[in-house]
C-alpha cells in the first residue's frame, strides 16, 4: 500500500513537471513567433523612429509607422484608470476585511468576484450606450468615446481583481498582530493603517500590478469606447487609440508579410515587454514586503 502511494505521488509529480515545462515551451514558441514577425519592421524604420515617431499612417502612399501616440494613449488610459481603481479597490478591501459585518461580507465578496467575470464586450457596450452620451451631454464635448470613458470602463474591470486579492491579503494578517496593537492602546483605524496594511503590502502590491496589467492588456473595451484616434492626447476627453485596440482594428486589413503586418507584430512586442516589466515589478514588491509576515 505504501509503495503504491509513493508510485502515485511520483507519477503525479512527473505529470506536473511535464505540464509546467510544456507551458514554458509553448510560451517560448509564442514569444519566438512574435519576435520573428515583428523584428523586420524595426530594421526597416529604425527602433527609435518606430517608438518615438508621432505619425501612424500605415496605408498611405508614404507609410509612416510611428507608435508614440499609441504608447501615449495606452499609458494615459492606464494611469487614469489606476488613479480611479486603486484607491476605490483598497477602500473596498479594507471595508470587507476589517469593518463589514459578516453577513455583508458574505454577500459582497462573491458579488465582486462575479463582476470580475463580466465579458469585456458587455462593459464596452455599457460605455458606448450609457456612459458616452452622459459624458457628451454633461461636459459639452464632441464625442463621449474618449480617454476618460475608456479609463472609467477599465477601472470598473480592474476594481474586482484588485479588491478581491487585496481583501485576501488583508484577511491573512495574523490576528495576534492586531491584538498586540490593541493591547498597546491603538484604535481600529490606527491598527489598520500602521499594522494591517504594512503587513499585507506584499499581496496588495501584487493585486495592484495584476489589475494594472489587465488594464494594459485589455482590447475590446478600448476598441469600443476610446475613440480610435491615433493622436497624442492633450486632454482626458480626447479620443485615443491604445496599442491593443490598434492591433485589433488593423490586423484583418494588413497583408501578410507586408510592413503593416510586421508593424502590428512589433506593437505586440512592445506590449509583451511592458507586461513583462510589470510582472517583474510585481515580483519585486511581493518579495520586498514578505518580511512583514515573518
Amino acid at each position: 500500500m505504501k509503495n503504491r502511494s509513493l508510485l502515485a505521488e511520483a507519477a503525479i509529480e512527473k505529470i506536473f513537471t511535464i505540464t509546467g515545462f510544456s507551458c514554458i515551451f509553448i510560451l517560448f514558441l509564442i514569444m519566438l513567433f512574435l519576435f520573428r514577425e515583428g523584428i523586420p519592421i524595426l530594421g526597416h524604420t529604425g527602433v527609435l523612429d518606430f517608438i518615438f515617431g508621432t505619425e501612424w499612417y500605415p496605408t498611405s502612399e508614404n507609410p509612416r509607422y510611428g507608435i508614440f501616440p499609441l504608447i501615449a494613449a495606452s499609458m494615459s488610459v492606464t494611469l487614469v484608470a489606476s488613479l480611479i481603481a486603486v484607491p476605490f479597490s483598497l477602500a473596498v478591501a479594507i471595508y470587507l476585511s476589517e469593518l463589514a459585518p459578516s453577513g455583508i461580507r458574505e454577500i459582497m465578496k462573491p458579488l465582486i468576484e462575479i463582476i470580475a467575470s463580466i465579458p469585456s464586450v458587455v462593459i464596452g457596450f455599457l460605455g458606448m450606450v450609457v456612459i458616452a452620451p452622459v459624458l457628451q451631454r454633461h461636459f459639452e464635448i464632441n464625442t463621449g468615446l474618449n480617454l476618460f470613458n475608456a479609463s472609467l470602463m477599465l477601472a470598473f474591470m480592474a476594481i474586482p481583481t484588485i479588491a478581491s486579492i487585496s481583501e485576501d491579503a488583508i484577511s491573512s494578517v495574523p490576528v495576534s498582530l492586531k491584538e498586540a496593537s490593541y493591547a498597546l492602546g491603538a484604535n481600529r483605524w490606527e491598527t489598520i493603517f500602521h499594522i494591517v496594511l504594512p503587513a499585507s503590502l506584499s499581496g496588495i502590491w501584487t493585486a495592484i500590478i495584476l489589475g494594472i496589467s489587465r488594464v494594459i492588456g485589455e482590447t475590446m473595451v478600448v476598441l469600443m469606447v476610446a475613440g480610435g484616434a491615433a493622436i497624442i492626447p492633450g486632454s482626458i476627453f480626447d479620443p485615443v487609440r491604445p496599442l491593443t485596440s490598434n492591433i485589433a482594428a488593423e490586423m484583418a486589413e494588413a497583408a501578410v508579410g507586408g510592413d503593416h503586418y510586421h508593424a502590428l507584430f512589433a506593437i505586440g512586442i512592445i506590449l509583451f515587454i511592458i507586461t513583462f516589466i510589470f510582472n517583474l515589478i510585481a515580483d519585486y514588491f511581493s518579495n520586498k514586503y514578505k518580511f512583514y509576515h515573518n
